[in-house]
């Protein structure tokens, strides 16, 4: 039998990753000391990158991506379509515009 399921609203924190030397900084400061930390490495094409550990494995951050804490402490990336379609903004304790 099929069942239908809706996902639980939750409140998250997520920077936008912007390629940037002070962006990626910020993002690997922010995972540090977690158990899906990011970090430069070298992409297949040898050029640095910004990379996360996530659970699912190691995930390469492109400029525009958004960058979440999940519920339960853990980070991964999300691709800036998706994140619109899923999250909205949320102010001073409410949805926002």
């Amino acid at each position: 039998m099929i069942l239908k399921f809706r996902k639980r609203p939750v409140v998250i924190e997520a920077i936008q990753a912007m390629g940037t030397p002070d962006s990626n900084r910020e993002i690997i400061d922010w995972t540090r000391g977690s158990g899906t930390p990011a970090s430069m490495d070298k992409n297949g094409s040898g050029i640095y990158q910004l990379s996360i550990s996530t659970l699912e494995g190691a995930h390469w951050v492109t400029p525009g991506d958004w960058v979440i804490k999940g519920v339960a402490g853990e980070f991964y990336p999300c691709k800036p379509d998706i994140f619109a379609a899923t999250y909205e903004r949320y102010f001073n304790g409410g949805p926002g515009d």
